[in-house]
């Protein structure tokens, strides 16, 4: 198994009598081959631009228009009012050809420039409908007739069966709000959470910089909007993610689990093949851009720009910043097991490895018995540790040798697999197997998930899955919508033979999988060593608790006439205060992805209605007040989300007018107290049902468990939340355990009792 082969395409020796040359007829055509594919590749990506450059238009629409020019032409109309006649006798090559050929050449060469005017103009007009956002404060009430004519033109002019990146061009700009909103809003979110001697302090700072230096940052940013794309997509994936020093694992990563009450098979190398031809399928859909956009109301589309760098990408470190690193293609994944590393094939004869043929070559990995070199099996924990000692080794441990092309193999795979030796499950009678379970699937042992891809698969003992993604190349929502994607695939369509292995019959002998060879010496392996404790230090500070809870869920929610998202928000503060008898700074993410390479946003979640809701339970108000408060402070949630959505947030624009300060060499008290505030609860919902492919009305039990994230302050909590069915919601909720007074099991067990009292609100006495 410890192979460590290289084909060669030719070789020559020199004698007395001449030379004699042998030439690998297999290597030769393997290159052919390569070769092959990758210009069907380029010719695709070609086509899909045409396409997607033309859109909302299509070339089928060319054909008509230039046809029907060419037809009213030569029935003796002239529908150009002589601009035919003209492009005939100016256009160079059509003076000296002959009438017909001119006629027809010039014809064609009007009706394209008619074509042209017609698709830029549908484009513009596109992207002028999509500037309108009104639409998302009416679509749970009435609705008005302009936002009516609004949807009408949406589908008019939104085209035909749009490829992934169709809507790209058409898509608004991320428009930077004024900046007395942005220092207003700001106060508003804060006021309520301040004593009055500090709230004044504040306020006389944000005077002083709307007066002063803040008009000069707002002018540059506003420069930089409209030069960039995205006036913060940029920034924040440069200096939030990828110039942060520390460790990624548990503090940027964050994971993904199973769909929990559905059990495929208990086959470890099955379930691996299965979901290994799953992605790469998804793969190919992302880069064919066969997978659909998605589309709010099926009509307004989300910026698809995040699935780029989904697959064959790797965050590389570095001294003071880490760079991403993407590649158009791989034809590898890298696999993990028991301490030792797999380079695995998965195209052999130019097609792509079915999952029977995957299998075989995934069992012969868990059946090899070699042991790992030295330093082998740690060797991940450098992905895990500080950022600055795992580019210093990199740079002088990995730069030449069989350890550069082993670490070429990894970094450079479509993503990474881990088969782990342990098993994980959920069962309703043992809640510390799913906390177990999630902590896996965070960090596992600190050494066995390469932490720097852009996700790495995990597969446990038993057939449970899960994932580890690194953060900076894309958010959660990107990641969900794939695996939900290959979880579904993984039933509805391979699926498995009655003894849980993959169905189909090797076509093939598969190549081996490539042992990747390593020389670490002892300086290396100290460093790795180094690397693993600050990791097991870090990961045995969590503390992370799942919960699924399925008392109700969202249907019983909508009875009551309240946003579920608000709902849950709601019951997050009635627990964090019922526990630390103080209302804190509450960080909730949301998506700017209405607008061309939109990231995230925060909803400040924590708003003076909220409080006075929680107030009202705690107080023991009567039931109609409290009902009342809720119903005002769900509304107010979701004036905030739905502001936050259409570009009027107060985060990012400050984020932004800090980065130019710095820029500049300006200081400003206001931007430092401002953005230096803890957000002692960090919450996130997971969406669910992006594809049409998971049908929850008839397979129920298909809901996925959803995925979290690491605490994000010292003495507070990370609440993740996926609303999986009309009447189940996972919580994933984390803190750390050097803080002695966060618990999260007693979180837990005080959101069941706050959302069970928010309920009880609505029965009848």
């Amino acid at each position: 198994m410890a192979e460590a082969h290289a084909a060669v395409a030719f070789s020559f020796t020199v004698t007395p009598d001449g030379y004699d040359v042998n030439i690998n007829h297999e290597a030769i055509k393997a290159v052919w081959e390569s070769g092959v594919l990758s210009w069907k590749k380029r010719m695709g990506r070609l086509k899909n631009n045409v396409r997607n450059g033309v859109f909302p238009a299509s070339m089928t629409s060319w054909l008509f228009v230039v046809t029907l020019i060419l037809g009213i032409r030569l029935a003796g109309f002239d529908p150009s009012f002589g601009s035919i006649s003209l492009i005939h006798s100016t256009m160079p090559g059509l003076q000296s050809a002959s009438y017909s050929v001119g006629l027809y050449c010039s014809t064609i060469v009007f009706g394209t420039v008619l074509w042209i005017v017609k698709f830029l103009l549908l484009k513009y007009m596109l992207k002028l409908l999509l500037t309108y956002h009104n639409w998302m404060y009416e679509v749970r009430g009435k609705m008005s007739l302009k936002t009516k004519l609004w949807f009408m033109l949406i589908r008019l002019y939104g085209g035909r069966k749009p490829l992934l990146m169709s809507y790209q061009a058409s898509l608004p700009k991320l428009p930077v709000p004024g900046l007395r909103e942005s220092v207003n809003n700001y106060l508003h979110s804060i006021h309520h959470l301040m004593s009055d001697e500090r709230y004044e302090e504040m306020k006389k700072l944000s005077e002083e910089f709307c007066s002063g230096v803040g008009h000069r940052l707002q002018r540059y940013l506003i420069l930089k909007s409209w030069w960039a794309t995205n006036y913060v997509s940029d920034w924040w994936e440069q200096y939030v993610y990828l110039r942060g020093r520390s460790p990624i694992m548990v503090n940027s990563n964050y994971y993904g689990v199973d769909a929990l009450l559905v059990t495929n098979t208990t086959v470890q190398v099955a379930r691996a093949a299965n979901l290994i031809y799953a992605m790469l399928m998804y793969r190919r859909e992302v880069d064919r851009e066969e997978l659909n956009p998605i589309l709010i109301n099926h009509v307004v589309p989300l910026c698809s720009a995040q699935y780029e760098r989904q697959f064959n990408t790797t965050r590389i470190p570095g001294l003071e910043t880490d760079h991403l690193v993407h590649l158009k293609d791989s034809n590898h994944i890298t696999v993990y097991h028991k301490g030792r590393y797999y380079k695995v094939y998965i195209r052999h004869k130019r097609r792509m490895l079915k999952p029977c043929e995957l299998e075989v070559m995934l069992q012969k990995i868990v059946d090899d018995e070699s042991e790992p070199a030295e330093g082998e099996e740690h060797l991940a924990a450098l992905t895990a540790g500080e950022r600055v000692p795992w580019a210093k080794a990199r740079k002088e441990f990995f730069s030449k040798g069989k350890n550069k092309a082993s670490l070429d193999a990894i970094e450079k795979a479509a993503f990474c697999v881990t088969l782990d030796s342990e098993d994980q499950d959920y069962d309703p009678n043992d809640p510390t197997k799913l906390d177990k379970y999630g902590k896996a699937m965070l960090h596992g042992k600190g050494h066995d998930r390469w932490f720097d891809k852009s996700f790495t698969f995990v597969v446990c003992s038993n057939g449970r899955i899960g994932f580890n993604a690194e953060h900076s190349w894309a958010d959660a929502p990107i990641m969900a919508h794939m695996w939900e994607y290959v979880v579904t695939e993984d039933v509805a369509t391979y699926g498995y033979d009655k003894d849980g292995h993959t169905r189909g019959t090797p076509e093939c002998q598969p190549p081996n999988p490539i042992r990747l060879e390593w020389d670490l010496n002892k300086q290396c392996q100290q460093v790795i060593q180094s690397s693993l404790q600050v990791a097991r230090s870090l990961l045995n500070d969590v503390d992370l608790h799942i919960m699924m809870f399925n008392t109700f869920g969202k249907g019983f929610v909508k009875t009551c006439k309240v946003s579920p998202d608000a709902f849950i928000q709601t019951a997050i503060q009635l627990t964090y205060y019922r526990l630390e008898k103080h209302f804190c700074l509450t960080y909730e993410s949301s998506m700017t992805r209405l607008f061309r390479e939109g990231r995230t946003e925060t909803v400040r979640s924590c708003t003076a209605d909220v409080c006075n809701f929680v107030r009202s339970v705690c107080e023991g108000k009567p039931k109609a007040d409290s009902i009342k408060l809720l119903r005002k402070s769900a509304d107010t949630h979701q004036k905030l989300y739905r502001d936050t959505m259409t570009g009027a947030g107060v985060d990012r624009h400050l984020f932004c007018l800090y980065v130019v300060s710095k820029y500049l060499g300006v200081d400003s008290p206001f931007l430092a107290q401002a953005l230096s505030e803890p957000w002692k609860l960090s919450t996130s919902q997971t969406p669910h049902q992006q594809t049409d492919r998971l049908d929850l009305t008839k397979h129920p039990d298909r809901i996925c468990g959803g995925g979290g994230f690491g605490p994000v302050s010292d003495n507070g909590y990370g609440v993740s939340y996926m609303i999986a069915g009309e009447d189940t919601i996972f919580f994933h909720i984390s803190c750390k355990r050097a803080c002695g007074h966060t618990d999260t099991h007693k979180f837990g067990a005080t959101l069941q009792q706050s959302l069970c009292d928010m309920r009880d609100l609505f029965s009848k006495d």
